[in-house]
């Protein structure tokens, strides 16, 4: 018997060399593709599945205005309306998801296993909550858009649309949630699944419910919800249905204080960065539809609308570049390699460059094609198409602010990235529309007010970033090949 269990020790101490062996094998060409994979080729493969990721996403609304506007222009009108609202939802979302994300995964990385599961349980319950207060403030939603209008048949409409997409956005919400499961784990793949089918029962369901049922425009809505808790559905059964490191359980569930408070810890300031959005859609609308009431504001709200969606097709893919680049970027910070960060940095600079000299030509040429395909009756073209090339003309100004927003991020300056959000998008930017609305008193001064806002944020971003290499970056050894 002492021999059998000698063996049996000797057995399973091979066995935990091994495990540990394989860990840190593991670990290795973890660090070997950071830290020497090609940065050119380590960017792209790692940008790709978050650009089509990101781009299934911008997809659902662009969709949705699209059929929306076939139907009326003043539906478009609701819908844009509304979209600021979506947008909150959204980053709401994202952002808790962000945190119960970044939670499993270091939770995962420890070997806690059980906390990682507890994660992924009061996230998801997180989400729902959150779900439940938006589908609550839906049934008193009509003052909102009364902030941008006193047409009773115009706020209708808005509150048909939007109640519908906040009583049902269960769906939404816990598909975020799973998708960042799913990602926490390595599993881009299936969570673009989940994307992809909720995006392609949208489309399928927008026209039939819109048009071939005569639903109008709470059929958009419902064609909506209706993709999101499909994706959701499909999220859930990979997710359960599979034997991953994650177990999504609820049984003798009990929300965990400790492990909220670490969730929004994250989570918090994401909402708050991505909510920025939402707050800066808003301050517009009331400039124009207010401020700019008698010049046509309340139609150029449309304008707004449209051109956030379609914008978004060509910012995603620059999202995903950058969003790829940000752990590159930190990890070769950590391990003080001043060559490889700066090739990382300017791969991604050129990058987004000419990924918003693209956007730029498209909106330069072709605004009047684009702008068409969401207008019903042509009151919105012309005044669009103007619209669409003066904001244009900050695109690569955005790319450069981009980029040195994410690169501070990066480099643990997120107060610095902070405080370039919230000038491109809310301190200049409001008051610069409203002192030229009031200046000029018409709709296309309004429009500058992205270029001035952008421009601030560029000077802002590489006096910082300059002070930021002199300081933490030039003193780097040059570390590796790049």
């Amino acid at each position: 018997m002492p021999a059998v269990r000698c063996y049996n020790r000797r057995a399973m101490e091979k066995f935990d060399e091994n495990i540990i062996k394989q860990q840190e094998a593991e670990m290795k060409a973890r660090q070997n593709k950071m830290g020497h994979m090609p940065v050119g080729k380590l960017i792209f493969k790692m940008s790709v599945p978050m650009v089509i990721s990101m781009l299934v996403q911008a997809l659902y609304n662009v969709v949705d205005s699209y059929f929306v506007a076939q139907y009326s222009n003043e539906a478009l009108k609701a819908v844009s309306l509304a979209y600021p609202i979506q947008m909150l939802m959204i980053a709401v979302g994202v952002g808790t998801s962000v945190g119960m994300n970044s939670y499993i995964s270091r939770k995962l990385g420890a070997g806690e296993v059980e906390k990682a599961n507890k994660g992924a349980s009061n996230g998801i319950f997180l989400l729902f909550v959150s779900s439940l207060v938006f589908a609550a403030i839906g049934f008193v939603i009509a003052p909102f858009f009364k902030l941008f209008s006193d047409k009773q048949n115009l706020i209708g409409l808005g509150v048909d649309y939007l109640s519908i997409c906040m009583w049902f956005s269960s769906g939404l919400f816990v598909q975020l949630g799973c998708e960042r499961i799913l990602q926490s784990m390595g599993k881009t793949g299936l969570s673009m699944i989940t994307q992809l089918v909720g995006a392609v029962v949208n489309i399928i369901l927008d026209p039939i419910m819109i048009f071939t049922l005569g639903m109008g425009i709470k059929g958009a809505a419902y064609a909506t919800v209706i993709g999101q808790w499909i994706g959701m559905i499909v999220a859930l059964l990979l997710i359960l249905g599979k034997d991953h490191e994650v177990k999504l359980s609820f049984k003798k569930f009990r929300p965990c204080r400790e492990t909220i408070v670490d969730i929004y810890r994250v989570g918090l300031p994401s909402i708050v960065m991505q909510a920025i959005t939402s707050v800066m859609m808003t301050g517009m609308n009331m400039i124009l539809s207010r401020v700019l009431a008698d010049v046509g504001g309340e139609s150029a709200t449309s304008i707004v609308g449209v051109y956030f969606k379609v914008q978004s097709m060509i910012f995603m893919p620059l999202f995903g570049v950058t969003n790829a680049s940000m752990s590159i970027l930190a990890y070769n910070f950590g391990a003080r390699n001043r060559l490889r960060l700066m090739k990382a940095w300017k791969i991604t600079l050129i990058t987004a460059v000419c990924i918003m000299v693209v956007g730029t030509l498209i909106f330069q040429l072709f605004p009047k094609e684009i702008i068409g395909m969401f207008d019903h009756d042509g009151t919105i073209t012309k005044g669009g198409t103007a619209a669409f090339r003066i904001i244009s003309l900050s695109f690569v100004l955005a790319a450069t602010s981009i980029t040195n927003s994410v690169t501070f991020g990066a480099l643990g300056k997120g107060v610095v990235s902070m405080i370039m959000s919230i000038l491109r998008q809310l301190v200049v930017l409001l008051p610069a529309a409203l002192l030229l609305a009031l200046t000029f008193h018409e709709v296309e001064a309004v429009w500058w007010s992205f270029f001035v806002a952008e421009f601030a944020a560029l000077i802002y971003g590489f006096i910082m970033l300059s002070k930021l290499y002199k300081k933490e970056i030039a003193p780097l050894p040059d570390g590796a090949p790049v």
